[in-house]
């Protein structure tokens, strides 16, 4: 039996990163990820009903809503499978984010706050290159240099992280690695390192859970491996169809090989082309090219 809880349910997502008594995590978390770039001093957590819903989307999308200190906001989720128009949708909501800040009245001159979408992605990104970390900003197509710093995509491939615990270099990468691996431990490491580490632990630890929060992630928990079985199906079938069209496509070539076998051997033996094409169904100028 597992020790923590899965942070790729609903339930473990938000009770690591969801909850405001616990937004020291989220922020950690933040400046990790931003290192080099930005320090988030404070957040504060915005209702995630302010962003639009879609019906496809429950059970698959754990959504965090927050803003800093300085007014820029941060969209934090867990997608566990990718699904029909998923960048598409991360576009609009980025972009509804950007547009609630307008202002009526004359005085209002577009000033605007940073909005950062982070997604975890349990899943390997398609017509992506395969690695952990794909940032997408704002920048001049042939020059590379940043249009506008007012909208940034961070997308997190988890199955590109492949590090082992020693081989972890920075927060960033213990906070991943934790992520991935925290329902197989049976102890959190880099409690040493960083002090944010064992408060995660005794969050996370599932002993902790009261009785209705243990109800809840229970749920939660049977929702996860309810869709791992719907996409392994669906990995299944996907495979069997391919094999079956792989069987069907090797056959016919084979036919169409046989024929041109036969063509040539009757082509050689001096019939002509019109007699071949009646025994064939090969047309002539595929004959002719034998």
């Amino acid at each position: 039996m597992a020790k923590f809880i899965n942070p790729f349910t609903d339930v473990g997502f938000k009770r690591i990163f969801g909850q405001e008594i616990n937004k020291d995590l989220l922020i950690d978390f933040l400046n990790a990820l931003l290192e080099g770039e930005r320090h988030v001093e404070d957040i504060h957590f915005l209702d995630k009903e302010l962003l639009p819903e879609f019906e496809n989307d429950r059970g698959l999308i754990y959504d965090v809503y927050c803003t800093d200190s300085n007014g820029e906001q941060f969209i934090v989720e867990m997608q566990n499978r990718e699904h029909v128009n998923f960048r598409e949708r991360t576009l609009y909501y980025l972009s509804q984010a950007i547009a609630r800040q307008g202002e009526r009245g004359s005085d209002w001159k577009f000033s605007l706050k940073a909005v950062y979408g982070i997604f975890f992605v349990n899943f390997r990104l398609t017509d992506l290159p395969s690695k952990l970390r794909t940032d997408i900003a704002l920048a001049d197509r042939e020059t590379h240099e940043q249009f506008s710093d007012k909208m940034r995509y961070i997308f997190l491939e988890l199955p590109s992280f492949d590090k082992e615990e020693s081989e972890c270099a920075t927060d960033f990468e213990r906070w991943i690695y934790v992520l991935k691996n925290m329902e197989t431990l049976n102890r959190l490491p880099f409690k040493a390192r960083n002090a944010v580490f064992k408060k995660l632990e005794e969050i996370v630890d599932i002993a902790a859970l009261s009785k209705e929060e243990r109800m809840k992630y229970d749920e939660s928990i049977k929702v996860y491996r309810d869709q791992l079985a719907v996409m392994e199906f669906e990995r299944q079938k996907g495979l069997a169809e391919g094999l079956e069209k792989g069987l069907a496509e090797g056959i016919e070539k084979g036919m169409e090989k046989g024929k041109e076998d036969v063509a040539r051997n009757l082509k050689e033996m001096g019939l002509d082309v019109s007699s071949i094409s009646r025994a064939t169904g090969l047309s002539p100028d595929v004959i002719e090219g034998l």
